[in-house]
């Protein structure tokens, strides 16, 4: 058997993306077939399948999904960026999912400060997570990404504080880099003393006082920025 093509994301061209789970023989799902019908897909027009994991390549949509081309390998970009956020009211922490996944963050953190206002009661937090990785599944298609980010259970803020290269989001911080691709993006009401104690570097995404989910954003712009030469590196 050939081994895979490294290579691109699919680019658009091939019509749009939806994730199965096996390339091989790719089954979508009813889900899919609804999301398809709405974009107006029909039977013979191209799409492109992937797995999630890095996998991808062209097929025929119709009652059975035909694969029409090699498969693909999309390499993981790295370091693995990491955005943890403090949830706030309303429709804002899924709108908050859906624009990180765009962006490409590989994981994303809702996260549970001394200052939150919205607290997920532990008996709810499975349906909130479950609707925060649907949100993120769709945007990973719409983008035409091929690694689908790891949405993480609710952290509360100790817990993320300890991950590997974590900073904390604050206007005294020094400029982005990707020596700590873990940025946490605390409340409206700010971090608390305590928070502010914790012994993690301290980085500046704006000049201004952003809203937390504004942050949250830029954090991912600055990072996958930084991550794909598309922003230069600050020295100094």
């Amino acid at each position: 058997m050939t081994a895979p093509a490294t290579g691109d994301a699919p680019d658009g061209r091939d019509g749009p993306h939806v994730f199965v789970e096996d390339v091989e023989a790719p089954q979508i799902t009813d889900e899919d077939r609804h999301h398809l019908a709405v974009l107006r897909v029909r039977a013979g027009d191209s799409i492109t399948v992937s797995d999630g994991a890095g996998r991808w390549r062209p097929a025929r949509f119709g009652p059975s999904v035909d694969p029409v081309g090699e498969v693909v390998v999309v390499e993981r970009s790295s370091p693995p960026i990491t955005v943890a956020f403090a949830p706030v009211k309303g429709d804002r922490p899924e709108w908050v999912v859906q624009k990180l996944t765009e962006l490409g963050v590989d994981r994303l953190v809702a996260m549970q400060t001394e200052r939150s206002v919205v607290r997920w009661r532990a008996d709810r937090a499975d349906t909130q997570v479950a609707r925060l990785r649907r949100i993120s599944r769709e945007a990973a298609m719409q983008s035409r990404q091929c690694h689908l980010p790891e949405v993480v259970a609710p952290l509360e803020f100790a817990e993320a504080s300890v991950l590997r290269g974590a900073c904390l989001a604050h206007r005294d911080g020094r400029p982005p880099d990707l020596e700590c691709p873990v940025v946490l993006v605390g409340p409206e009401g700010g971090w608390s003393d305590r928070e502010l104690a914790a012994d993690l570097p301290h980085v500046r995404l704006s000049a201004s006082v952003l809203r937390a989910e504004t942050a949250a954003i830029a954090a991912g712009v600055l990072l996958t920025g930084l991550r794909s030469a598309l922003i230069a590196r600050h020295v100094g």
